[in-house]
C-alpha cells in the first residue's frame, strides 16, 4: 500500500505533463489568433486591391482595349 502511495505523491508532484499542456493550449491560442488575424487582414487587403484595379482602369479609360500594339 505505501508503493501506491508513493507512487501517487510521485505523479502529483510531476509538473512535466502541466506545462506540456499549458504549452499546447497557448499553442492552440496563438494559432488562433494568426487565423483571426489573417482573415480580418485578407478582407482588407482584397478591398485595396479592388480599389485600386478600380482607380487604375479609370485612369486607363477603362477601355479594356489592345494597347498601343500594331495589331498586325
Amino acid at each position: 500500500m505505501s508503493k501506491f502511495v508513493s507512487a501517487v505523491k510521485t505523479f502529483a508532484a510531476d509538473e512535466a505533463g502541466v506545462t506540456a499542456i499549458e504549452y499546447g493550449l497557448l499553442a492552440a491560442l496563438v494559432g488562433l489568433a494568426i487565423v483571426t488575424g489573417a482573415n480580418a487582414l485578407g478582407a482588407n487587403i482584397s478591398s485595396a486591391f479592388t480599389t485600386i484595379g478600380q482607380r487604375l482602369m479609370a485612369a486607363l479609360g477603362s477601355g479594356g482595349g489592345s494597347g498601343s500594339g500594331s495589331g498586325a
